[in-house]
């Protein structure tokens, strides 16, 4: 799943415990989200509790499960522009015990490409880097800022079988062809074949465009979805949800109330910060 979101003016900064995105749960997945204008915040059952500059991002293995809130970090009458992304995991993994990490602008990979292409990597590797995006299955993710007439061409790793172009914002064209995604479309390219054309081509429109490839392995296993659990059966769906309402959830946490700032151990690193 991609939600794109703003722009959006901030109305103003949260500190402490207010977050504008309150505290929620999620179970058997990986998420990342990553700003591509503001500053973003979190706070997490782990004790986690940062903040990130754009282009930079933040990312849970969600697992058997976590609380956090989010939002809040971009000063009044800024713009915050953004995905959020939920990648699926294996049946086998859903229950493993949650990982957290954060990615301010200046650890983010970024790799200079011909015709003034600039490549974002979030997750994957491209050439010599890898995004630090870790999910539980092979994925690339990169963000292409393409300019106009530009061309960037990229393989898709052998390993993967599905490949989609997100056109965030401009448009681009496929050379060869008259097939254009235009803004907020999706291209799903024929990565199925291992011994067919792996390299994905497209062409910066009039404006250049700002393009977000997505490319993994398909699982090709049962999805049960509620809100934010994502399970393979409904029967696992439904006890994640017992747990939340016995307050069973999530069964690996910090051991102090991480709700609240005050709680946290005096060395947390965010007392200091007042995050």
């Amino acid at each position: 799943m991609c939600d794109f979101f703003g722009p959006t003016k901030s109305e103003g900064l949260s500190q402490g415990d207010e977050f504008p995105v309150g505290w929620h749960p999620h179970r058997g997945f990986d998420i990342c989200t990553y700003l591509t204008e503001g500053i973003g915040r979190h706070a997490d059952s782990m004790g986690n509790r940062e903040t990130f500059s754009a282009p930079g991002m933040q990312w849970c293995s969600v697992g058997s499960g976590i609380e956090h809130a989010e939002g809040g970090g971009t000063p009044a009458g800024d713009n915050t522009t953004g995905f959020q992304i939920w990648v699926n995991v294996p049946s086998v993994n859903k229950m493993d015990d949650p990982a957290y990490g954060t990615v301010p602008a200046d650890r983010l990979p970024v790799v200079s490409l011909p015709n003034g292409v600039v490549a974002r990597v979030l997750a994957g590797p491209l050439g010599d880097v890898t995004g630090p995006f870790k999910t539980k299955v092979d994925v690339q993710m990169i963000h292409w800022e393409v300019p106009a007439g530009a061309e960037v061409a990229h393989d898709i790793p052998g390993n993967l079988d599905n490949a989609m172009a997100f056109v965030f914002r401009g448009d681009v064209t496929v050379p060869g062809g008259s097939a254009k995604i235009g803004a907020l479309q999706i291209g799903r390219f024929d990565a199925a074949h291992a011994d067919g054309a792996r390299t994905i081509r497209l062409v910066g429109g009039p404006s250049g465009a700002g393009v977000m490839l997505f490319a993994g392995k398909m699982l090709k296993q049962p999805i049960s979805w509620r809100g934010p659990i994502v399970m393979t059966t409904a029967a696992e769906v439904a006890t994640a949800f017992a747990e939340l309402r016995n307050g069973e959830f999530p069964p690996v946490r910090a051991p102090w109330n991480y709700k609240r700032l005050s709680d946290f151990p005096a060395d947390h690193p965010a007392r200091a910060g007042g995050k």
